[in-house]
């Protein structure tokens, strides 16, 4: 089974804490997730995120499929980053590590993702085809959305770079 690693950057003119605020509010990720994946936290994200925390969500990844994503958050660095894992969900595995870096006039926020794709080798076939380019869009729309909310920094480009292994 393949390994895949997405890397993102984007930078916003805002401060660390503004930064950390938004994004260690488990609810935000329905703001920054596009529509049409029907996405909805049913339970543990009322509160700031912490270390063993479970967030269970409902996403429609693709038209007539709708699944039940559920998280663990295993690692929080106040103000740093923190990491969640799916525990159950669509892939057969996702760790994603969330990092905000200080930087002159605001942050860069830094996104690593491991996954594996789960169905062998008609995973692997559909990655390039259905998950990568269904990646790319969910990461195009949060940063639109993000440069929204927050602005844009003048010379720095945002990432974004998909990897197997």
């Amino acid at each position: 089974m393949k390994l895949y690693q997405l890397r993102s950057k984007q930078s916003l003119p805002i401060s660390k804490q503004k930064a950390w605020n938004f994004l260690s509010q488990p609810k935000n990720l329905k703001v920054i997730t596009p529509e049409h994946m029907g996405f909805h936290v049913l339970s543990g994200g009322d509160k700031p995120m912490f270390p063993g925390q479970i967030i269970q969500y409902k996403v429609s990844p693709f038209p007539g499929f709708t699944t039940k994503w559920v998280s663990e958050i295993t690692q929080v660095e106040y103000g740093n980053y923190f990491v969640d894992v799916q525990l159950f969900g669509p892939y057969a595995l996702w760790h994603h590590k969330h990092f905000i870096h200080e930087i002159e006039g605001g942050v860069v926020m830094e996104d690593i993702i491991d996954y594996k794709i789960p169905l062998g080798i008609l995973g692997q076939m559909a990655h390039p085809i259905i998950v990568k380019k269904q990646l790319k869009q969910i990461f195009k729309f949060r940063e639109e959305k993000l440069t929204n909310l927050f602005g844009t920094m003048e010379n720095m480009p945002s990432e974004l770079i998909f990897d197997s292994f």
